[in-house]
């Protein structure tokens, strides 16, 4: 017997040591309700533990335990190493978006070598028990097993007692309970719930699937303006198949559509070149070294208060801006597949607009399958790196120039108007001066800045970019289609190579590593307007609705999970967390704190919303849920 309890004692201890070791390298903050779940769920598996390595010989004990702490070790390790490279943690959804990974295996590596430290603690247990074997017996006797049984008696108690307490915390939005039942969250779930709980969540929904429901609220009505003019809702009439999944049923009925506005069809006829950029945010843009991109964000519309949050790197940034839905990596391998139904897609409208349309990349055309996803959206024309993209695809990152400049002849002489897109590379990191040859090639430009290397070159690379606008934007006033034309820039996420320390060395205010981090420009531009700021908050998701609604296309923008950002609605932006921010305040999901007027009325309503939002699109894409949409001619 007291074998049995020494080896459950240092099951436990081992078990608060990745837990505890996890916590304080991953987090800033701690919390009651986290310390509580995750000390139940050690416990929990550690009965488990103990059980699985004192039940069978002194041999097949201790290869048990072998192999358990091993993949433990892994676990962690390989945790703490994956959210340092793609600043999120892993989850087994991940799977269908490896190649992200594979594919900059030198990356990879670095990374590996950059937190070697973290990982040799992480196999600390493990390697005690190999150096220490002697001292850890498992040779259990056959009379002492029979206090195993106790052990059959101690699990279904403490995972109950574990459940006992999440029904406590039932009623709190965003609790552990909401994670643990409710809110498909991977991010989140590890830091409320602790590693070994939320991979239990992880592979039970790998395997059985889970869908997040729809609340059912209504929407606060917006006040009234008083205005001459009544404005029409977004919407257009259609019916919903007998079939429809009831994510989308009562997601729709629970929206209320935004009201067209005074800019609707502001641009209507007009040419749009929509651009996601790579890894570009506001702190590169200066007057000296990038006025074009200075140009671009401070005139048109300029939006003061536009977030790009980060998720999953370019694939969940891009997904973001061209779908108008809220990302979520189960379904990031879905949309990779090009299977989706996207009637509402970009192409699609301008397409039925009588636009030509045309899609480029200056990397691999076959990386994540974008040249399927496109085509699901209605690019039929698309070039990239071997795929038709005649550019020197052999260096790293290739050059935005260059890809303008071999690209603008298919449709710049066109008589009908065309929607051009572009997915931009040159920003991508590394950023050092070695292996970065946009760094490289703009290294002189940068060379008396007085900030770190880093920076430098992240300076230097988005120098390309803005080289490559400045070309776009000369040779459309060569052919007299600038005015004619509209320029929408966003990022697909912050550059999250750079540390928080050197992003704050260029930007011009304080950022903090949750919130502000992702405030970026929106560059939404055309020669002949105005200059016109926005102050309403907004993100990547609200884009296309915004644009649609500018160029007078007739949209239902309750079959989006983003908002026009011109229109009456109340801005939000939903950060990966599902932390969030609005025109009152800040939401931070982890310690479930609001810096606005304290309202538990108000923060439970706008959880509810954003629960709605990744509800819904994650429906889009489990349920092809555009399909059940018939719309009345």
């Amino acid at each position: 017997m007291k074998k049995i309890i020494k080896n459950n004692l240092i099951n436990i201890g081992f078990l608060t040591y990745y837990e505890l070791l996890f916590a304080l390298m991953m987090f800033d903050t701690f919390n009651k309700e986290t310390i509580i779940s995750s000390f139940i769920y050690i416990l929990f598996s550690s009965f488990v533990i103990t059980l699985l390595t004192n039940i069978f010989n002194e041999k097949l004990n201790r290869i048990f335990n072998y192999i358990i702490y091993f993949v433990l070790s892994i676990w962690f390790a390989g945790q703490f190493t994956v959210k340092s490279f793609l600043d999120s943690f892993f989850s087994f959804s991940m799977f269908g978006i490896a190649d992200q990974v594979t594919s900059f295996m030198g990356e990879v590596f670095k990374a590996i070598f950059y937190n070697l430290y973290g990982i040799i603690l992480f196999f600390i247990p493990f390697i005690l028990f190999i150096v220490f074997r002697k001292k850890f017996d498992f040779n259990i006797l056959k009379k002492e097993k029979n206090y195993l049984l106790v052990y059959l008696i101690l699990i279904p108690l403490s995972i109950c007692s574990y459940r006992l307490y999440l029904n406590t915390k039932k009623n709190e939005t965003l609790s552990v309970y909401d994670l643990y039942y409710n809110i498909n969250n991977p991010n989140l779930a590890i830091q409320k719930l602790g590693v070994l709980s939320s991979a239990y969540l992880d592979i039970k929904r790998s395997i059985f699937g889970f869908e997040e429901k729809i609340k059912n609220i209504k929407e606060v009505p917006i006040e009234e303006k008083t205005t001459e003019i009544v404005y029409d809702d977004n919407k257009i009439e259609f019916v919903l198949d007998d079939n429809t999944p009831e994510v989308i049923r009562s997601y729709i009925e629970n929206t209320t559509p935004s009201k067209k506005n005074e800019y609707t069809g502001f641009f209507e006829g007009k040419n749009l070149i929509f651009v996601v950029a790579e890894s570009y945010s506001e702190i590169a843009v200066s007057p000296e070294l990038t006025p074009t991109l200075y140009k671009l964000t401070h005139s048109g519309f300029v939006f003061k208060n536009f977030y790009v949050p980060y998720y999953l790197s370019t694939i969940g940034g891009e997904f973001q801006a061209l779908t108008g839905l809220y990302p979520d990596s189960s379904i990031l391998s879905t949309w990779r597949s090009g299977n989706t139904s996207f009637p509402y897609g970009l192409a699609t409208i301008f397409k039925n607009k009588g636009y030509n349309t045309y899609a480029y990349h200056n990397n691999s055309g076959y990386f994540q399958d974008r040249n399927k996803y496109l085509k699901s959206l209605g690019f039929d024309n698309f070039k990239a790196c071997y795929i038709g993209l005649d550019i020197n695809c052999e260096i790293w990152p290739q050059s935005d120039v260059e890809m303008i400049d071999k690209t603008y002849t298919d449709y710049i002489d066109n008589k009908e108007p065309f929607l051009a897109y572009y997915m931009t590379v040159s920003g991508h990191f590394e950023y050092t001066f070695n292996a970065n040859m946009m760094a490289v090639k703009n290294k002189d430009l940068v060379k008396d800045l007085p900030y770190s290397e880093k920076p430098r070159a992240y300076i230097a690379c988005n120098i390309e970019l803005d080289r490559a606008l400045e070309s776009l934007i000369n040779k459309l006033e060569e052919k007299g289609k600038l005015d004619d034309t509209v320029i929408v820039l966003l990022a697909d996420h912050y550059p999250y190579s750079l540390s928080l320390t050197e992003i704050n060395e260029i930007s011009s205010y304080e950022r903090d590593s949750l919130f502000e981090i992702n405030h970026n420009s929106l560059i939404l531009w055309n020669s002949k307007m105005k200059t016109k700021e926005i102050e309403k908050y907004g993100m990547s998701m609200d884009v296309i609705p915004t644009v649609y609604n500018l160029f007078g296309i007739d949209y239902d923008s309750r079959l989006f999970a983003g908002t026009d950002l011109l229109s009456d609605k109340d801005g939000l932006v939903i950060l990966g967390n599902r932390s969030w921010i609005t025109n009152k305040g800040k939401y931070n999901s982890t310690t479930n704190t609001f810096s606005g007027e304290d309202s538990s009325e108000y923060i439970e309503y706008i959880n509810n919303i954003v629960q709605n939002k990744a509800a819904f699109s994650k429906g889009i894409f489990t349920t092809n849920g555009y399909k059940y949409i018939r719309e009345n001619n």
